[in-house]
């Protein structure tokens, strides 16, 4: 663990020196507003990492100041690891229209470029929220090896893209709260249950869709799943 923490002390560079620092970043169709946060003092892995995490749907009120959104970036940087949240395109300083999670990908995939050349060594850790877990499940399939770890919660796969014939490229956790009032919840465990890649489902039965009162335990048991998965 001292040489993890070693590493990703090493690797904080310029807009991830801060907690939290706001960022413009060019993008496909404009600017793209985000948030770096510096590592914390922890460490997850002997080898350089960094997060991005993408914010549930842009049409019913998502953003990257969403309380699951936060608390995975938390999760993160609590474990020493630098992470990225942003804006899709036209939500807050973000410009652009929405593109029904496929503007979106490019969206994330000028992020995770950004973020390549903050840490050229890096391997990359992604996680989305619902809506924004399909998008980041749509582009883990464009990283190949540099995809380290795919968190996705609350997926809504009865509506969007996720695996591609079963398979992703890296292990994933799926979150899934048993009384989610948006998702098909049994849908998602036939989906997990059938998947030929390394899962982890995390389970929470009295969880809504935005976990609330939940949240927590949900960054407590993610937090050790990372650490047994990546350590």
């Amino acid at each position: 663990m001292e040489l993890a923490m070693a590493v990703q002390a090493e690797s904080a560079v310029g807009p991830f020196v801060e907690r939290e620092a706001r960022i413009v970043l060019e993008g496909p169709v404009g600017a793209l507003e985000l948030i770096a946060s510096a590592p914390g003092q922890g460490g997850l892995s002997a080898e350089p990492l960094v997060a991005v995490v993408c914010h549930p749907h842009p049409l019913h009120g998502g953003t990257m100041d969403n309380k699951v959104v936060t608390t995975l970036a938390r999760t993160y940087r609590d474990l020493g690891v630098p992470c990225v949240r942003f804006n899709f395109r036209g939500v807050g300083a973000s410009e652009g229209v929405f593109d029904n999670a496929v503007g979106e990908v490019e969206d994330l995939m000028a992020v995770v470029d950004w973020v390549a050349s903050c840490y050229p060594s890096a391997k990359i850790l992604l996680a989305g929220f619902s809506f924004g877990s399909s998008v980041a499940a749509q582009a883990s399939h464009r990283l190949a090896d540099k995809l380290q770890h795919l968190v996705l919660v609350a997926p809504p796969v009865e509506r969007y893209r996720y695996d591609l014939d079963g398979c992703f490229a890296a292990p994933v956790a799926v979150v899934m709260g048993e009384n989610d009032e948006l998702v098909d919840v049994e849908g998602v465990f036939t989906w997990v249950e059938a998947l030929k890649s390394e899962v982890s489902l995390l389970k929470y039965p009295q969880a809504t869709h935005f976990f609330h009162g939940a949240l927590t335990e949900v960054k407590r048991d993610l937090t050790d799943l990372l650490v047994r998965t990546l350590s």
